[in-house]
């Protein structure tokens, strides 16, 4: 096995170690508040951002065991706004490096095969220019491999939560976690990526949103291969064609994309083929 496979397999295989790390017997998260110098503890906020950050920060100590039994260093971002979230050097190669992001999301209450979904990335300067160092560690291209590590679980009623409530130490177990039902999975982004745009205006790769599909890497471009992932994003939005309906329009979908280059489109996994998100 080469470098990449190895480190794939090693990361799949932590992440089944971290379940019983961070949830308690009955699945809920073992992180129940904060808690000031007088012992009191407040109940964390459900806002998306906060549950993420506390997170990462719970696993984190077991990220650096991972590197170190694994012989690898880990360098953190010299910006808050850089990719990766983690970089992933050998000991003794520093030729060999991962990027490795956090990726956090909620399951969809009404459709509980579905996650909220997730940003993989910009698509911007450091994606089409794999030499730039423009919000990015280190250059795209001097990484072996690109990951998320993700984190899928359950969001609590809000109205079982009560944010105003302030609970001593002694009351813990009294607290109902804002999460839970964790489920971990390890993917290359490309095998989980949409066609879209994640957020809005912003250049952000989206994922997909199924989650059986996400733990087993079906997204939009895994029966195509990276190197269609790495041109459709470098393009995206930026190829005009006729339109249908007369006129013209930019590219902004796979089999459009494929169409275009004249790949084969039965290999585009589409959304209404029950493998992606719906």
């Amino acid at each position: 096995m080469n470098h990449k496979e190895k480190f794939e397999i090693a990361l799949k295989e932590f992440v089944t170690t971290l379940q019983g790390r961070i949830s308690c017997g009955d699945g809920q998260w073992t992180v129940k508040g904060f808690i000031d110098v007088f012992k009191n503890v407040y109940t964390i906020s459900a806002d998306t951002k906060i549950v993420s950050k506390v997170l990462e920060i719970h696993i984190f100590p077991e990220i650096m065991r991972f590197a170190k039994e694994n012989g690898y260093k880990v360098v953190l971002p010299d910006h808050q706004n850089y990719y990766p979230d983690i970089s992933f050097i050998k000991d003794g190669d520093e030729s060999v490096r991962f990027a490795v992001d956090f990726k956090t999301t909620y399951r969809n209450a009404a459709k509980p095969h579905l996650c909220n979904g997730f940003t993989l990335g910009s698509h911007g300067k450091y994606f089409e220019d794999r030499q730039s160092k423009k919000n990015i560690q280190f250059p795209y291209a001097t990484y072996a491999g690109h990951f998320c590590l993700g984190i899928i679980y359950d969001r609590v009623n809000p109205h079982d939560i009560d944010e105003t409530r302030i609970y001593g130490i002694d009351k813990l177990n009294a607290i109902i976690s804002v999460v839970g039902n964790f489920q971990f999975f390890v993917a290359e982004k490309w095998k989980i990526a949409s066609d879209k745009s994640g957020s809005g205006n912003t250049a952000n790769i989206g994922s997909i949103k199924n989650i059986n599909a996400i733990i087993n890497g079906g997204g939009m471009f895994s029966r195509l291969g990276e190197n269609w992932f790495d041109e459709y994003w470098m393009n995206y939005m930026k190829i005009t064609i006729p339109s249908d309906k007369g006129g013209s329009k930019k590219i902004g979908n796979l089999k459009d994309f494929v169409e275009y280059k004249g790949g084969n489109v039965s290999l585009v996994v589409l959304k209404n083929n029950g493998e992606s998100d719906e």
